[in-house]
């Protein structure tokens, strides 16, 4: 394959190569790095208690071990449903010793939600956290999978003795009211299993690390399969690309090694912008990640994610601008001492530029806004992260070694010229290997151009005449609340389970609080009679929170096309202007 071309701009940041060599390696080998640097550094902070990156890693390698003992093979799907707990990334890393590929699952995913994924995925395992509802909804969604082994992850071992003894005593940790015979507890499976890990060979380029599950540009779940080498490519560019004023007064420099930063956990480690720029980047740095299973939890809500800045003093911390907001909205954020936070990374949706400017004054970080899909694992581009050259309201430079261009929308394979409006497409090792036994998907969104592979974003941009991207519009109807991506047809599809709804069309609605909000428009079979209240209740027990319509609109008609495809942008237009 033809190399990348490098970004042609006179405001590339200074300092930054325009390529990153030495990627191409086993995704694990940067957790054994940083565990043979520095074994006794802290690696994962949870409620007080702590685990070393020896320790983490001595769990990880019996992990691998029991993973082969019950049948995994090179290949084989293992499945997270699981939240920010230190039992993750161990987990994590442990299947990729195996050889094998870790499904992400979305922890709040109804039990439906969940089954799709574990068939589609094929998966043979799955761990889970010791939870009423995680449990339960992981009993439920195995039923009719190729799920062999289910492991259940009880968080008492990873708190202070004191706290976990008390927890207990108390009735105050989560736990499922009874597991079902066969299910395997965490810690008995890692007590029994030795730390030595099978002796895997690894095509870095070729074999999948992680499978993602993703509308992409048409709203039906796929998985996106994401290689060794699109992970490592992704966390070592952005190790290049940040440059951070660690000391007020003195210059930026490249991210400090070895424990000098902390990152904050606050973004979902089954999300490929959390396992990225959080969990990934703070093991490759050797630093220290705090993690942050319930980023709302607290009275008024975001309120124990203050108590934890204030306490741990992260520096890095990569959030959605809806985390941003909440913050700079908290009631009692004048309570809490934020200044130890340096760099933020913020991606998923638009950063309102006053928002940047309000968290900025409270904190003295730098917030550099960035773009990515997890088809792209998921960084493409990103501003400098100085305030000097960043260009608020663009998402900046594609990463070293990464290229995009501006195609036409007909067919996404001509070039347009700088300034016009077309569609983003990316080329670069960073993008997936494909979906997951859909080549006709694949058929849609990789284009060859100039001897290279592209990637179809299905997001409308220009390059301006300093060489910065700006996003301009989505050409798919994905809607984005809070950083999290909801396709209408994924919401459509389960309200039309409903029995009593004839037509549903879902939109995307301007909202202050979460960028959009998702809005349904709903006709009923003649005869029926079905309150607002009614639809909601059977939303929240069939999709997941972020996916709920918040409001509910009933009409005696929804408009369609010639051809019967419901006209969502004329529903949306509507909205906009009332």
């Amino acid at each position: 394959m033809m190399d990348v071309p490098t970004w042609n701009t006179p405001f590339w940041p200074e300092g930054v190569a325009k390529t990153v060599p030495d990627y191409k390696f086993p995704l694990f080998k940067i957790f054994d790095d940083a565990a043979a640097k520095n074994p006794d550094n802290v690696f994962t902070i949870f409620n007080g208690g702590t685990r070393t990156y020896a320790q983490a890693k001595d769990t990880a390698d019996r992990i691998a071990n029991f993973l082969i003992k019950k049948g995994i093979k090179k290949g084989d799907k293992v499945a997270l449903f699981l939240p920010n707990i230190p039992h993750f990334p161990e987990i994590f890393f442990g299947i990729l010793k195996a050889g094998a590929c870790c499904v992400n699952c979305n922890p709040i995913y109804t039990a439906s939600e969940l089954n799709h994924q574990l068939n589609d995925s094929e998966s043979k395992m799955v761990f889970c956290m010791d939870h009423p509802e995680f449990y339960k909804n992981t009993v439920n969604a195995i039923k009719g999978t190729g799920v062999e082994t289910v492991v259940v992850c009880n968080i008492k071992s990873y708190l202070p003795k004191l706290k976990g003894f008390l927890g207990s005593l108390l009735g105050k940790l989560p736990k499922a009211d009874s597991h079902e015979p066969g299910h395997i507890m965490f810690d008995d499976m890692v007590a029994a299993s030795s730390p030595n890990p099978p002796k895997i060979s690894i095509d870095p380029e070729n074999d999948t690390a992680v499978m993602l599950y993703t509308g992409g540009t048409t709203g039906v779940p796929k998985g996106a399969e994401l290689t060794h080498t699109n992970f490592t490519y992704d966390v070592t560019a952005l190790n290049e690309y940040g440059r951070y004023v660690h000391e007020p007064g003195k210059p930026a420099e490249k991210l400090r090694q070895n424990g000098f930063h902390t990152f904050l956990g606050v973004l979902p480690w089954y999300h490929s912008f959390g396992i990225t720029c959080a969990m990934l980047s703070a093991t490759l740095s050797g630093s220290k990640l705090v993690c942050i299973a319930d980023p709302r939890a607290g009275k008024p809500p975001f309120t124990d994610v203050l108590k934890t800045v204030q306490t741990y003093k992260p520096t890095i911390m990569p959030a959605v601008p809806t985390i941003f907001v909440a913050f700079t909205n908290h009631r009692d954020i004048d309570k809490y001492d934020l200044t130890s936070i340096i760099g933020c990374f913020s991606g998923g949706a638009p950063l309102p530029p006053e928002v940047c400017k309000q968290f900025e004054d409270k904190t003295g970080a730098t917030i550099f806004e960035g773009y990515g899909l997890t088809e792209t694992t998921p960084v493409v581009s990103a501003n400098p992260t100085n305030k000097k050259q960043r260009k608020i309201g663009s998402i900046g430079f594609p990463l070293p070694g990464t290229n995009v261009k501006i195609v036409d929308l007909a067919t996404g394979e001509t070039e347009l010229a700088q300034g016009e409006d077309g569609e983003l497409a990316v080329c670069g090792p960073q993008v997936m290997k494909g979906y997951w036994n859909r080549p006709d998907a694949n058929d849609e969104v990789f284009r060859t151009i100039d001897g290279l592979r592209y990637f179809l974003t299905g997001d409308i941009a220009h390059i301006d005449e300093d060489g910065y991207i700006l996003i301009t519009d989505r050409k798919k109807d994905m809607i984005i609340v809070g950083g999290f991506n909801v396709y209408p047809r994924d919401v459509e599809d389960i309200l039309y389970t409903h029995p009593s709804v004839e037509l549903a069309a879902v939109v995307g609605i301007p909202d202050k609080r979460s960028g959009e909000s998702v809005k349904a428009f709903v006709k009923l079979k003649p005869g029926e009679t079905v309150t607002e209240d009614d639809m909601k209740e059977f939303c929240k027990q069939n999709m997941a929170g972020y996916k709920r319509p918040r409001s509910i609109e009933f009409r005696d008609e929804i408009p369609v096309s010639n051809v019967g495809k419901v006209l969502r942008r004329v529903l949306r237009d509507e909205e906009i202007k009332a």
